[in-house]
């Protein structure tokens, strides 16, 4: 099949890499109600779905348990980890105290200008998040980044990042958040399980990426096809060299509407 002008082989190796928020989740209520005929499809089909979002492994676990892809791993904290496919997964490693201290370092003057889920009651994260108090609650539960919001100016920011960077932080900037971590980002993590599931299958896995924000333009990118989502929510997705060869394309629809009408459309065909 096509998408775009890039050819998907068959199923055997197709593996689905996905964020959440305003992409497979609608970005204001987080449901993913439109997106149900293509979710059931995938699992008609046995085809692997990874989540790959800034969600913690708290929030993660109960969500691909509901999508019913628990089995698959995931990418959690914007690639800083990864949650192995397994009802009862753990993740190796604490990052997270390190991320707090290389923080609470910078100048006061600095620091100040820079709020991060840490620093916010489980109320407030579920203000800004529009998350329910339950949910805002596994938000906080954090093992690898620090989302937050820069409140500064453009100038105190650029001093900012370069500082963290230094430090050996790397910042990304999410259609919410800012997010901080040391670790690694979706576009590695996703090329780290393709491998893997290749090995595990004997199929040269194909690899397909949807998402809508900035943290997922490396993972779109590098995948075998990349899917950019429309977000109303935000400035979305500039035009990406890749789209000029069809390796990359863009649904027509916002959120898991568009999510839907792309894996259906990429999937009938590759089912032939």
């Amino acid at each position: 099949m096509t998408g775009g002008t890039v050819t998907i082989p068959d199923i055997s190796g197709l593996i689905i890499f996905t964020d959440l928020d305003g992409t497979l989740l609608d970005h204001q209520t987080y449901a993913y109600t439109e997106a149900l005929p293509a979710l059931a499809r995938l699992r008609e089909l046995q085809i692997p779905l990874v989540l790959a979002s800034s969600k913690t492994a708290a929030e993660i676990i109960p969500l691909r348990r509901e999508l019913g892809f628990a089995h698959c791993p995931a990418i959690v904290e914007n690639g800083s980890g990864i949650l192995e496919g397994d009802e009862n997964a753990t993740q190796s490693g604490d990052m997270y105290q390190s991320i707090r201290e290389t923080l609470d370092a910078l100048p006061p003057a600095l620091r100040s200008q820079y709020q991060g889920f840490s620093d916010w009651s489980v109320e407030e994260v579920s203000r800004r998040t529009g998350l329910s108090l339950e949910q805002a609650a596994l938000a906080k539960q954090r093992r690898f980044s620090e989302p937050g919001l820069w409140l500064g100016t453009d100038n105190s920011r650029e001093e900012f990042v370069a500082m963290l960077t230094k430090k050996g932080l790397s910042v990304l900037q999410g259609g919410r958040f800012m997010t901080l971590s040391f670790g690694a980002n979706k576009a590695q993590r996703m090329i780290e399980i393709a491998r893997r599931h290749a090995l595990e299958t004997g199929h040269r896995a194909f690899t397909v990426a949807l998402g809508d924000a900035g943290n997922d333009v490396a993972m779109i990118e590098q995948a075998d096809l990349g899917v950019i989502i429309p977000n109303p929510g935000h400035a979305g997705i500039p035009r990406l060299a890749r789209e000029d060869s069809g390796h990359i394309i863009r649904a027509a629809q916002p959120g898991p509407r568009g999510w839907n009408e792309t894996i259906m459309s990429l999937v009938h065909t590759a089912a032939k």
